[in-house]
């Protein structure tokens, strides 16, 4: 029996996301009291996992991901998924230990069968990144869902907090944009052979650079670009900064498959919710540019700010590792608008 999950659910990958204006309001009444010394790193700042120091300078991260087919293929849904949670470990700067699985499924609608090719895409992940996949949990569900709670490990002077920018700072990614608008090309039976392993290779490739980024003191700041879209996701580095980012258009990396299909207005809905959430705060998007701007992303790319006297060094890591690696701005003193595209 041959099944397309992406049929079975609305919207795909991080494109799922709750959209950022609803989930302000969702948290706005559910600020926690009690103080715990030891969370070093909570909800507070938007940040990709929550971080708890131990007795021996050593500290936990927890994260947890989860989302609907962004492929229709089983197998390669379980790797994203996978790959996808246990970037936000990476995004801390830490080292994965191990992941439990988080399954929902319509039992009465698609075979269990389907079930188990995803749980072992995320086998092979976990492999990859040298983790085992130690269990989980799983409900009957009305859509397919699939992800992780990942735990991790780290010293505490390697955390990298998302919003730790400091001016005159050079932003990094290190993975081009346009996988919301593949994947939806995909859900719309648009995207052909070719395109389709181009979303695979750059939707299953670890983000484990970030472990060694984590271990570099000229390094300030990492997160992982995901369902609110670069711009989305480079507000919160800034937010209460008092700083702004100056982006070079040029320096960007879009996929040039992505562009096809931007041509043709093929783009999540998620895209435009992002937009809505997050143009206020920008300056210099223009026509179609929110299309890859605010493209909700699937394990995305790190995006991550560095001391400029350390240019040179920071690239000779990048190169070392065969990381591929784009740099797209600075940040500069605060402006009109947190963002400005250039």
């Amino acid at each position: 029996m041959s099944v397309k999950l992406t049929q079975f659910s609305k919207a795909s990958g991080c494109g799922c996301k709750i959209a950022p204006a609803v989930l302000e309001e969702i948290l706005s009444g559910c600020k926690q009291d009690v103080v715990f010394k030891n969370l070093l790193v909570g909800n507070e700042t938007k940040d990709d996992a929550a971080v708890y120091e131990l007795e021996d300078g050593n500290c936990i991260i927890s994260t947890t991901d989860f989302f609907t087919p962004i492929v229709d293929d089983a197998f390669d849904f379980g790797k994203i998924s996978a790959c996808n949670a246990i970037s936000d470990i990476y995004a801390m700067g830490g080292k994965p230990l191990m992941a439990v699985a988080i399954l929902g499924w319509p039992v009465d609608k698609i075979p269990t069968e389907v079930a188990q090719q995803v749980i072992k895409g995320a086998q092979e992940i976990c492999t990859k990144a040298g983790i085992p996949l130690a269990g989980g949990h799983s409900v009957d569900t009305q859509e397919p869902l699939f992800g992780l709670a990942v735990t991790g490990l780290i010293k505490k002077e390697h955390i990298k907090k998302n919003n730790a920018v400091k001016e005159n700072d050079i932003f990094y990614i290190t993975k081009p944009l346009g996988i919301g608008v593949l994947s939806t090309a995909l859900k719309r039976g648009l995207l052909n052979e070719a395109h389709y392993q181009l979303l695979l290779e750059q939707t299953t490739t670890l983000n484990s650079i970030g472990e060694k980024l984590g271990s570099l003191s000229f390094v300030n700041a990492i997160t992982d670009v995901t369902g609110f879209g670069f711009a989305g996701h480079l507000l919160e580095m800034l937010a209460d900064t008092n700083l702004s980012a100056s982006i070079k258009k040029e320096s960007l990396p879009i996929m040039e498959a992505a562009k096809d299909y931007a041509k043709q207005f093929v783009f999540p809905d998620n895209t435009t919710r992002n937009y809505n959430a997050q143009s206020k705060h920008i300056m210099g998007m223009k026509d179609l540019d929110f299309i890859f701007y605010c493209d909700p992303q699937t394990s995305g790319g790190l995006l991550f700010s560095v001391d400029a006297s350390y240019e040179k060094e920071m690239d000779e890591v990048l190169n070392s590792h065969q990381q591929f690696f784009a740099k797209v701005g600075t940040i500069i003193s605060k402006q009109e608008k947190e963002i400005v595209f250039l």
